[in-house]
């Protein structure tokens, strides 16, 4: 039995992220489509043939739906997924999937009160990268880990509502999603605190165009989280452990391993240098932030009682309270108890 699906914002990701991948899975049956630019609804019309709507209440109101994609602005997911929740639609809601917990938590109960399901959109856990580093990571190629890496940059300005506070924008809600969460994802590890620095550099608008985090995980290690401003080639992961390094830079990955020998004298401090370090580079494969093709399938068959959905709406809550947290931290200039 296909699954009757909507799409509730066709812009730029809606209407091509979404929808091809929607449009790819041979179970789902994209039978409305919502957005407030007339252009859009006929373009989705025309594609889809099917019902086309300016007001998502209505069309609520007027369609049996098994699932809505929500591919809004930031400020309109919570009410949007409460509303769609409590019709009895099951939702998949794009990142950020709330603006902060108190949101997040009431997304949250409507599923609960309403027996429908809150699927959130974390692609980058389907991701090549993620994936390769998990199993490199189990196999202690580079021994223990102690300090974890993860950087975006880019060099560039936008104008658009992400530019601005009162939509929901800022880069920690659209980029924390696929900078914060892998590496917590990768060593599997609840945070203990956090400490945050928000800044607005190059952008217009209100809202920070950078971020840096640094957490404490339960275990001692640390993970540095940032999208930065910068030109130039940095690395996208930089995973330190005791018998060696992993350096990522797109889809080249680099393994160094060493294993520090015991010094001769102890009192002769270079001695200490590992030497002999063998060195490994690969090419890392897929879709890097994650296949659209793979969350959906994996989405068709939690909808058809198949498989639970890898992800749950709680790793999403808690994702939420630790991007709650760096924000803390930058306001405050204080390191966040979690």
């Amino acid at each position: 039995m296909s699954v009757k699906a909507a799409i509730l914002g066709y812009g730029r990701n809606g209407s091509t992220m979404h929808a091809d991948a929607m449009e790819r899975h041979p179970e789902i049956e994209v039978v409305a489509v919502c957005d407030i630019d007339p252009a859009r609804r006929q373009q989705a019309a025309d594609r889809f043939g099917c019902q086309v709507f300016e007001d998502y209440q209505e069309m609520l109101a007027k369609t049996k739906l098994d699932l809505v994609t929500i591919v809004t602005r930031s400020d309109q997911h919570c009410q949007m997924t409460c509303d769609c929740l409590q019709a009895g639609a099951n939702v998949l809601v794009t990142k950020p999937w709330a603006l902060n917990t108190a949101e997040a938590n009431m997304m949250v109960q409507s599923a609960r009160e309403s027996g429908t399901t809150l699927y959130p959109w974390l692609p980058s856990r389907w991701g090549t990268w993620l994936r390769r580093l998990k199993t490199l990571l189990d196999e202690k190629v580079v021994g223990d880990v102690f300090l974890v890496r993860r950087i975006n940059s880019s060099f560039g300005t936008r104008s658009d509502w992400q530019t601005e506070k009162r939509y929901g924008g800022g880069y920690l809600l659209n980029w924390g999603p696929h900078i914060v969460d892998p590496p917590l994802v990768l060593m599997g590890q609840k945070v203990t605190s956090a400490f945050g620095c928000l800044r607005q550099v190059i952008n217009p608008g209100d809202v920070e165009d950078m971020f840096m985090a640094v957490l404490t995980l339960e275990n001692g290690c640390l993970v540095q989280a940032e999208h930065t401003v910068a030109t130039g080639s940095l690395p996208d992961w930089v995973i330190q452990g005791t018998c060696g390094t992993i350096i990522v830079r797109n889809r080249e990955l680099t393994i160094h391993q060493g294993k520090i020998p015991e010094p001769e004298d102890p009192t002769k401090y270079l001695s200490m240098a590992a030497g002999g370090a063998k060195v490994i580079t690969e090419e890392v494969t897929g879709q890097l932030y994650g296949s659209e093709d793979e969350v959906y399938a994996d989405l068709v068959a939690a909808l058809q009682k198949k498989e639970p959905f890898p992800v749950s709406d709680d790793d999403a809550l808690y994702l939420t309270e630790v991007l709650d947290a760096i924000r803390q931290s930058s306001e405050t200039n204080k390191v966040v108890q979690l």
